[in-house]
């Protein structure tokens, strides 16, 4: 039908308009965070902020050459420095989470507050994957996991990787996924994470999304150089 041809070729040509933003070039592309941390607003009150308009930092090489999952390295104080996977359906994991107890990312100074976390029991922190393990089964896996408070965990990135997790329910399409937590010198406790989205095969129609979500919870004060917190005053 006319209506039709019309619709797939304005759809077509909305794809190419998507593609032609994404950065070219012959490597892979490096997250804001690492490429300037200081670009990075301090917490003003907002779970998260949009970066670079809501449109990823990937590039058009990523794209046609990212595969697989993968995490960097420890650097030399134990922090996680990032993750990023090339997602698709078949990667959601079919058996439940074991405990992941026996990992203790940096900035781990754990404590109860009744009446503040909504958890049960109140622990304010929580063990925060940077590729949720509803998305590739990655659980006990020390270079995926930091500290997060629980709001940052439960409230904040979850409304994002729903997005993700939603979308690969629906079809058969990839999702290009990077999470990069930002500590600034030496702390131990991440300020809070980078998260980019795109969806391959549709050019970012599904998909398309970069934020900065910070690590905070409400009614407590963080020492992001130690992990250490306490009621605000």
């Amino acid at each position: 039908m006319l209506w039709r041809s019309l619709e797939d070729r304005k759809e077509a040509a909305q794809r190419e308009e998507r593609l032609a933003r994404m950065p070219k070039g012959n490597g892979f592309s490096v997250s804001l965070c690492e490429r300037t941390p200081q670009s990075i607003p301090l917490y003003d009150g907002k779970d998260f902020i949009v970066l670079n308009d809501g449109l990823p930092d990937f590039s058009l090489y990523d794209l046609q050459n990212l595969q697989g999952e993968i995490y960097q390295e420890l650097d030399a104080l134990g922090r996680c420095q990032g993750a990023t996977a090339m997602l698709h359906a078949s990667m959601t994991p079919k058996e439940e989470r074991e405990d992941i107890g026996e990992i203790k990312p940096t900035g781990w100074v754990q404590h109860k507050y009744e009446g503040i976390v909504d958890s049960k029991p109140p622990y304010l922190y929580n063990r925060c994957h940077l590729i949720a393990f509803a998305l590739t089964g990655q659980n006990a896996n020390e270079k995926n996991l930091i500290t997060g408070t629980r709001h940052f965990n439960a409230d904040s990135m979850i409304y994002w990787e729903l997005q993700v997790m939603k979308y690969l329910e629906t079809c058969d399409n990839h999702v290009l996924y990077r999470v990069t937590p930002l500590f600034l010198g030496d702390e131990l406790l991440a300020r809070g994470v980078e998260m980019e989205a795109y969806s391959v095969e549709d050019a970012g129609k599904g998909v398309c999304f970069h934020v900065f979500v910070y690590n905070v919870q409400p009614g407590i004060e963080l020492d992001y150089a130690t992990g250490e917190n306490r009621i605000c005053e």
